[in-house]
């Protein structure tokens, strides 16, 4: 038993570790965070593939301040409860989200890319969402021009959209791949 959590500690840190640097990565950054990086989530998503939501959400809620300290948030100038709000809803549940991702996993394949898919698409949304509470209105965190003004549920549609869709095809092409070939499904899945 103490061999079993001991691999799974080594397991999650090795997995969070590479989520992080592959974070690094960026393919595109946007100016008010969000980038495109070379599927940085899917580690910890095969964390929560692997070893459940116990680990997969405690590994992605550690990724999540990963991505706090990483994001830049705190030289925006923002008030107290608009930075308060910002670290939960754009990082912490945004990103410990992804811990979910093992709900499917007793579905093989199909329902491993299922539940990859299923936490991007949760991602997205808590990030829409938080662009039409937080910052669709604030003229300083316009992006797409003044067009976009007043409209908070088209700008962040297409500010969140923008890179969100790229990183969740990056993530499911590359979790499909992986998938695909016998010794890394052991590797990632249960059937280790």
């Amino acid at each position: 038993m103490k061999q079993t959590r001991t691999r799974a500690l080594c397991e999650c840190a090795i997995m969070l570790a590479l989520s992080v640097i592959l974070s690094y990565i960026q393919f595109g950054n946007l100016p008010f965070g969000g980038s495109i990086t070379p599927a940085s989530m899917l580690p910890i998503c095969f964390v929560a593939i692997k070893y459940g939501p116990k680990w997969g959400l405690g590994t992605a809620f550690c990724y999540s301040w990963f991505q706090i300290l990483q994001g830049g948030v705190f030289g925006w100038g923002l008030t107290p409860g608009m930075l308060i709000a910002s670290l939960f809803l754009d990082y912490i549940l945004a990103f410990t989200v992804l811990g979910l991702a093992g709900v499917f996993s007793k579905k093989g394949v199909l329902g491993n890319i299922l539940g990859v898919t299923m936490v991007c698409v949760a991602r997205f949304l808590i990030h829409f969402l938080a662009g039409i509470i937080l910052w669709a209105n604030l003229e300083q965190f316009v992006a797409f021009g003044e067009t976009f003004v007043n409209r908070p549920v088209l700008y962040s549609l297409l500010y969140n959209g923008s890179y969100m869709l790229p990183e969740t095809v990056i993530c499911i092409v590359v979790a499909i791949l992986l998938l695909k070939v016998p010794q890394t499904k052991r590797l990632l899945t249960k059937e280790g």
